[in-house]
């Protein structure tokens, strides 16, 4: 599911509203009713939730180890 940003061209309306791919249009403002209740172009935005994803269960926050010198020995 993703959200996405909706605008009535009627009253001025904005609104966020998760929503599936193959959910029905909404046309109807939920304010004023008007058919006049449109999606905006906007940037995808989306929300992780549960366990599983990258972010919340396996990103490393730990900074990496640094490397270990290694002695070297000259043959003379």
């Amino acid at each position: 599911m993703a959200m996405y940003e909706f605008l009535c061209e009627g009253c001025g309306h904005r609104d966020d509203l998760i929503r599936k791919m193959d959910d029905p249009a909404i046309t109807n403002c939920p304010h004023c009713q008007q058919l006049l209740f449109q999606k905006q172009v906007s940037a995808p935005r989306f929300q992780l939730s549960g366990s599983g994803w990258y972010e919340t269960d396996f990103k490393n926050t730990k900074a990496p180890a640094s490397p270990e010198k290694k002695e070297t020995k000259k043959n003379d």
